[in-house]
């Protein structure tokens, strides 16, 4: 068998357990929105201590939020990130 035909075989197994697929869409989102804060600030110029200090957090907890290292809260997540209009 090859390595790839194992590696899918453990992938399905894993899969099939009791709350693996609602683990890892939780993963996936945590992913995805660290991801996409991650890019504001990039796309800001700020860094990791800048974002801290605007949102009353530390760096690292910053770091840990764009990693995914969020939590699953028994919950649907539903995130919409739109610029603000400029002021008039």
């Amino acid at each position: 068998m090859s390595e790839q035909g194992s590696w899918r075989e453990l992938r399905d197994r894993r899969m099939a357990e009791p709350g693996a697929a609602e683990a890892y869409e939780a993963a996936r989102i945590a992913y995805e929105l660290g991801k996409t804060v991650r890019a504001m600030r990039e796309g800001r110029g700020w860094s990791q201590s800048d974002l801290a200090r605007e949102a009353g957090m530390t760096q690292s907890a910053v770091a840990r939020f764009e990693a995914g290292g969020t939590r699953a809260l028994d919950a649907d997540l539903e995130v919409r990130i739109s610029p603000r209009a400029p002021a008039a």
